[in-house]
């Protein structure tokens, strides 16, 4: 079993649209995932996410089941459209009230509030007027980081700005498998930076109000090429460019992978400016890092990138068809350790889960036993990334509860607790109890740590 500094950060992770439901209560305004899941084909199961987890009125015993687990962190995002309805002006007094309630209970139980201000909910009001395509969208997220420093300041013990910019430029505007729905392919490019000038100017309007360290969030992988061919050699680098450098490197590097501008060409002048690399370059305090399983990839002659991801079929799959592969995570950690060096800042794992079908039996206990392996293994391969130097500080579970799965709807479970979504009757998993007994044990300390 690896072990941790004593003070290691341990905690689960949500996200706002996932979870909260109640999105016609107290004011909130319509996002982009409001109208995409309502639109007939676009979720697995035809739901959406209206009542969701009902944790905007379950909060409380959310949290108790938060304390009962140990953890001394929880990562949740806040709903911009619950805060400014239309994406900018005043803030809604009642949006705000219900976050800072959450934070007082989160206090109250001793369990530091970790909050990400922007987890793809993006106004619908603002996607009318272009969304991330549009330059003037970055702005509005500096006002609403703004808004919520001043409201909550140094009762957030950390702030994180984005969750997973890659998949907003994939999924939601390049391939439209998720809201907003579009399918712009290369010309989905302006939303990558305009996503980065947002994380930029939010890190700025945050720190002139609170002193609470500043992150982002970005689900990163390392590529491993399907042979040894010099064409999947090379569509493993092009990758590695997309999904890794493309987001780090602007930030850590002041700027972008050489092959995504030749890439772009005339293209990306329309939309880059240089003296944007200072503001996106504002120093980080944290890194936070979701990984789930590496990027296995081939060249295709038929794919727009001319490269696709194939399947890893020698290794146990979730029930979304995701590999578990452990040794990612400690790669992947040196990787960026070795890539960045001394201005790569600290790093949390602000996400790492599986997903598996399981459900209570006739005793109504959930038997996740696949979870339990999942999260021995992936905790044994951080321990083992610690260990050769790499600086990470805190590792966060996704998920706490099952949840509105975005495009997939209720068929994919990630939590520690199982959720009814006709009763919202929460009920513990055996992984939830496993790993109540893993921290209440204390064997996960370092030997020698005070």
């Amino acid at each position: 079993m690896s072990q941790f500094p004593a003070d290691f950060v341990w905690g689960t992770a949500t996200s706002a649209y996932q979870i909260e439901g109640a999105v016609r209560t107290d004011g909130r305004g319509a996002s982009v995932w409001d109208i995409f899941s309502h639109t007939p084909g676009k979720i697995k199961d035809g739901k959406n996410g209206d009542t969701a987890c009902d944790h905007y009125h379950r909060s409380s015993e959310d949290i108790a089941l938060m304390q009962e687990l140990g953890m001394n962190a929880y990562r949740f995002s806040v709903s911009w459209p619950r805060i400014q309805p239309e994406g900018k002006g005043r803030p809604n007094k009642k949006g705000l009230g219900f976050y800072d309630r959450l934070i007082d209970q989160l206090l109250d139980s001793r369990i530091d509030p970790y909050a990400t201000l922007f987890h793809w909910d993006l106004p619908q009001a603002l996607e009318d007027q272009g969304g991330w395509l549009n330059r003037d969208t970055a702005h509005r997220f500096a006002e609403y980081a703004h808004i919520l420093a001043d409201a909550f300041q140094d009762r957030i013990k950390a702030w994180i700005t984005l969750n997973e910019p890659f998949v907003v430029l994939t999924l939601g505007y390049a391939l439209g498998q998720h809201a907003p729905g579009r399918t712009l392919l290369l010309d989905a490019m302006p939303v990558a930076h305009h996503q980065l000038l947002a994380h930029g100017l939010a890190v700025q309007a945050i720190r002139e109000i609170s002193r609470s360290p500043v992150g982002i969030a970005q689900n990163l992988a390392p590529v491993i090429p399907a042979t040894d061919t010099d064409e999947d050699l090379q569509a493993a680098a092009h990758m590695d460019d997309l999904h890794n450098r493309l987001f780090l490197d602007p930030i850590l590097h002041g700027e972008y992978p050489r092959s995504l501008l030749a890439l772009l060409g005339e293209q990306a002048e329309t939309f880059i400016r240089q003296e944007d690399f200072q503001m996106i370059g504002s120093r980080l305090d944290f890194l936070g890092v979701n990984y789930y399983a590496p990027d296995h990839v081939k060249a295709s002659s038929t794919a727009p990138l001319g490269l696709e991801t194939v399947p890893m079929l020698d290794y146990q799959q979730t029930g979304f068809g995701w590999p578990v592969v452990p040794e990612g995570l400690t790669q992947l950690l040196l990787d960026l350790k070795d890539r960045y060096a001394e201005k790569l800042p600290p790093i949390f794992i602000t996400e790492n889960g599986c997903s598996y079908p399981d459900a209570p039996d006739l005793a109504g206990k959930v038997n996740d036993s696949r979870r339990i392996e999942f999260l021995e293994r992936h905790l044994d391969a951080l321990g083992q990334a610690i260990e050769k130097g790499a600086d990470v500080r805190g590792y966060f579970c996704w998920s706490l509860l099952d949840n509105f799965e975005w495009a997939e709807g209720y068929t994919q479970r990630f939590g520690l607790v199982h959720v009814d979504f006709q009763t919202f009757k929460r009920t513990p998993k055996a992984s939830y109890y496993w790993l109540q007994g893993y921290l209440r044990s204390g064997k996960w300390r370092r030997e020698g740590a005070v």
